[in-house]
């Protein structure tokens, strides 16, 4: 009775420390074979093991599968098998393994990047509020910022710049005391509301989705109206994902009823915002904008002419929030949960 892992690279290249970390894991309950595949390996997951035979349980990420490779673990009780796409199992491989009797295992939840993805959301929230990446590029080409004559006063003691660091023509400053708006209480909009309350913001939130108990655990305040909830947000944070039901769920009637100088957070999916009109008003100079995603908005990567770049009113990254270690290792980790031993 032993358990196996196959890694292509293919799955390497999106999730680079998962598969070693279930490693690691199984490495401890008993007998393992792992076998990494380089770029060049395009044959079947057939072959690859020593002795199938004897496998219970099999972890295969990214190597195509047949039925014939199946027919190779006769002992096999247990299995997880991606081929094609790197982030949900192949169904046929799925039904081939249960018509053979194999449970396949597999989490169902985005949990495992949940807190790296709140935590990116609330470092560009900051950024942002505090111009942190504008400041960076200015200083390393000009010395203007640090010119104390704006600071200067004739009155002993009364210098100094408020907006040295801070945008007047925009939501600035702290996340104390501001208005903060979402769309979404699951595991990622709950952690980012969480969050914001904690440092003293007004945090209410809007998901038709979710009972009563999410947002008490959020500390969220509970508005029934999407067009109720953006009426007085000075940070407006959509964190639902990407689905057939979300996707424009917050249309332009609801972008344009946004009030001057609200910062918009991105960090789940650009295409459950009605991009265009997000995109009118940002490049109107009415909105700031703090994204990490584009879809919809401006396309990724981002062409380097576009308009959006490098402006006072938008921080942006490369669509990486999911994107950590912790979030790899979760993925593992959930995962081998969802296994009995071998």
């Amino acid at each position: 009775m032993s358990s196996a892992i196959v890694v292509h690279s293919l799955f390497e290249t999106v999730w680079p420390f998962a598969a070693d970390h279930l490693r690691r894991h199984w490495a401890a309950e008993g007998r393992l074979e792992y076998r990494s595949l380089d770029e060049d390996y395009d044959g079947l997951l057939g072959g690859v093991l020593d002795d199938p035979s004897g496998i219970t349980r099999l972890v295969s990420l990214g190597v195509p599968v047949t039925d014939d490779c199946l027919d190779e673990f006769a002992d096999l009780e247990q299995a997880t098998v991606l081929t094609r796409n790197m982030y949900e199992p192949d169904e046929e491989a799925v039904a081939a393994l249960e018509a053979r009797g194999v449970t396949h295992r597999w989490h169902d939840s985005e949990g495992f990047w949940s807190p790296s993805v709140a935590e990116l959301a609330l470092g560009l929230t900051i950024g942002a509020l505090r111009q942190i990446p504008q400041k960076h590029a200015s200083i390393t080409r000009s010395h203007d910022d640090w010119d104390r004559d704006l600071w200067a006063s004739d009155v002993p003691g009364a210098g100094g710049y408020q907006y040295v660091a801070d945008p007047p023509a925009y939501v600035h400053g702290t996340i104390a005391g501001k208005r903060v708006r979402l769309v979404g209480v699951g595991n990622i909009g709950s952690r980012y509301a969480d969050a914001t309350e904690s440092l003293g913001a007004e945090v209410a939130a809007y998901d038709p989705y979710a009972d009563e108990p999410c947002f008490h655990r959020t500390g969220a305040d509970r508005v029934h109206s999407l067009s109720d909830l953006v009426a007085d947000a000075e940070i407006f944070a959509p964190m639902v994902p990407l689905t057939d039901e979300t996707r424009g769920l917050v249309g332009a009637e609801h972008v344009r009823a946004l009030p001057e100088g609200t910062l918009v957070v991105l960090a789940t999916r650009a295409g459950i915002v009605d991009g265009d009109a997000l995109r009118e008003r940002v490049l109107a100079g009415e909105l700031a904008l703090a994204a990490d995603v584009f879809d919809g908005l401006a396309g990724e990567p981002i062409p380097l002419d576009d308009p959006l770049l490098d402006r006072e009113n938008v921080v942006h990254t490369p669509h990486v929030a999911g994107r950590t270690r912790h979030a790899n290792e979760r993925w593992a980790e959930l995962l081998a949960e969802r296994y009995e031993p071998a």
